[in-house]
């Protein structure tokens, strides 16, 4: 149990953290019908959407390694409110495909900061609660998605496309306003100042790589899927902007369900490699149902399995990355874990958007599918190369 000022600060921390997502995603289910409106084809629908991982590629590493350098995250925080209000508000007062691509592209360099925010929470934990800190704030960031996707399409069809950005950015002030009262102790400097090359060689991690690599993949998954292209599919199959709400729910409430049970039941009963394996396999199954379903219910019933599936997976990835980095290195190890999954949210709905183009929007799922099943094929083998990663348990 914590003090009460330092319980104050995982509160805040998280109330932050909760409004910085919040007004990223709550334009999310509508922005790929958004850029259809204005003109946009499948191939620059998904450029759009891939600029949002396209800047958090570039920077994410650079901020990591800077923020280790400097000793501090809290500067970096604020940056992102800034940067993710003004994302909002360039989407609103705006209505061209040119702005679109440029407050997208905000957004991603917003989400770049992330690194910070998942550097200093865990300082509000022992060292040996790292997973319980990662939890938290991995469910924080899913119950802002949820909340903010579900109110998305009753936003637009109450208010119009511009609505949401308007919300967004009004709630981002008000989180760069909170952000100011965000604690961070002061680091005391004990031992030589840490060396770029000495953080470089955390990227060389084996265990970093291979989660990273696989984060790549379930990134790509999401994003050109319920992040990306579901939205669109739905409208394609007859279904309503005010039904986007219903298969958001279906989709976040078991995702956001599923990153406490992940950690509390599947890890300690299977461990962390075959969890991983169980998660993927079935999201691949659920991913490559999605183009066969044409009816609401069905296709929030799918959503629904594949949410589940998908929430298994990223608390454990976090978590992986960074448990056995030093804490004096672990910015650089999240930035660079971070800067490699963004490959996934740019390529992932990039190349779904050339394929819907070519072959209709019913490829970009196929090729999501088959990203899942690569991944399901690596988790087998490395599973079995890194048995010893199996048996500790996330609660410990």
């Amino acid at each position: 149990m914590g003090t009460p000022s330092l319980i104050r600060d995982r509160y805040l921390f998280l109330v932050v953290s909760f409004i910085f997502w919040f007004s990223h995603f709550i334009y999310i289910p509508t922005l790929a019908p958004y850029v259809q409106s204005l003109g946009g084809k499948y191939t620059f629908t998904g450029i759009v959407l891939g600029s949002y991982g396209l800047m958090q590629l570039l920077f994410r590493l650079p901020l990591g390694i800077f923020s280790d350098l400097t000793k501090l995250r809290k500067p970096f925080m604020i940056f992102g409110m800034v940067v993710s209000a003004c994302s909002c508000f360039a989407f609103a007062i705006t209505d061209s495909l040119g702005w679109a691509l440029a407050a997208r592209s905000l957004a991603g360099l917003a989400a770049a900061t992330w690194v910070a925010f998942t550097a200093l929470y865990p300082t509000y934990f022992a060292s040996h609660e790292v997973h319980r800190a990662m939890g938290s704030i991995s469910f924080i960031v899913v119950l802002a998605q949820l909340l903010g996707m579900s109110l998305s399409g009753y936003v637009v069809d109450e208010w119009g496309w511009h609505a949401p950005f308007w919300i967004g950015g009004v709630i981002g002030i008000a989180g760069l306003a909170l952000s100011l009262l965000i604690f961070e102790k002061k680091e005391e400097v004990t031992k030589a100042p840490i060396k770029l090359k000495d953080l470089m060689s955390v990227m060389r991690e084996p265990l970093l790589l291979k989660i990273s690599f696989l984060s790549i993949l379930a990134h790509s998954i999401i994003f050109t899927t319920m992040f990306g292209f579901i939205p669109a599919y739905a409208l394609s199959v007859g279904l309503k902007t005010s039904d986007i709400s219903m298969i958001v729910f279906s989709f976040m409430i078991p995702h956001a369900i599923a990153t406490l049970f992940m950690g509390k039941v599947l890890v300690p009963l299977l461990g962390k490699w075959r969890s991983l394996e169980v998660a993927f396999f079935f999201t691949t199954c659920f991913t490559l149902i999605t183009p066969f379903v044409q009816t609401k219910v069905l296709l929030c019933v799918i959503q629904s399995f594949n949410g589940f599936s998908l929430g298994l997976l990223f608390p454990l990835f976090l978590g992986m990355a960074v448990e056995s980095i030093p804490l004096e290195k672990r910015a650089t190890a999240i930035g660079g874990y971070q800067a490699l999954y963004a490959l996934g949210i740019f390529g992932g709905p990039f190349f779904a958007g050339i394929l819907n183009s070519m072959l209709g929007i019913e490829a970009g799922f196929y090729f999501a599918g088959a990203l899942g099943l690569l991944a399901t094929t690596l988790v087998l083998i490395w599973r079995k190369r890194e048995h010893t990663y199996e048996v500790p348990s996330l609660n410990r």
